[in-house]
């Protein structure tokens, strides 16, 4: 079965309802540009709620140094990272195999640069100019279909509850994020929708 990860969390509240409703990990963003961004102690808040589930959280990064990660991860209690910016390979390796690379893809020479970082995990996303994600924005699934055999891969970008059935079915990725497709607001999530998402995110896988 496909794993979701519900992304841009910022209460405690929704996190627990999200790890309720089936979440199998549960994005929390550090990005200051980002409308969903929450500081270390919220953070930190939402991973102790989560302690006592199997519920991953996941913190999402964009170009920090090595130490700032580090840091991060032991400040906010955090499961693993997300690297959402620029970085290069090298910056993603030290941290294996608690971090993976966020690729944003538009074309096949997108693909090619996400398969040089290192790792079991990759997540794509939709590249749009000016931002690094959360747009909403869905991109050609059909170039990342061969990677989701190769890699455990995240499938991002545009994923709603009226799109995730066909996306599962079409690229059969390891595990399925979603941001803004679930949401009243940025970094408020509808529940409704969550747990929407999540039954159209598993009920067809398979067939």
């Amino acid at each position: 079965m496909v794993h979701v990860k519900i992304c841009g969390v910022t209460t405690v509240a929704d996190a627990l309802a999200c790890a309720e409703l089936g979440a199998s990990a549960i994005g929390v963003n550090f990005v200051p540009s980002s409308p969903r961004a929450v500081t270390v102690a919220r953070a930190r808040e939402i991973a102790d709620a989560l302690r006592a589930t199997e519920v991953l959280v996941v913190g999402v990064v964009a170009d920090l140094d090595l130490a700032a990660m580090r840091a991060l991860v032991r400040d906010a209690a955090l499961g693993c990272l997300q690297l959402h910016g620029s970085e290069p390979p090298e910056a993603l390796a030290p941290l294996l195999p608690h971090a993976y690379k966020a690729v944003r893809v538009s074309t096949a020479a997108d693909v090619a640069l996400a398969r040089t970082f290192g790792g079991d995990y990759l997540l794509a996303d939709a590249k749009v100019a000016g931002a690094l994600g959360g747009t909403g924005a869905t991109f050609d699934w059909a170039l990342v279909k061969e990677l989701a055999r190769e890699r455990k891969l995240t499938l991002a970008g545009g994923l709603r509850p009226d799109n995730v059935a066909r996306a599962v079915e079409e690229v059969a990725p390891w595990c399925v994020d979603v941001a803004s497709g679930v949401e009243r607001a940025p970094g408020v999530k509808d529940l409704d929708a969550v747990r929407a998402f999540i039954a159209e995110a598993h009920v067809r896988r398979g067939r």
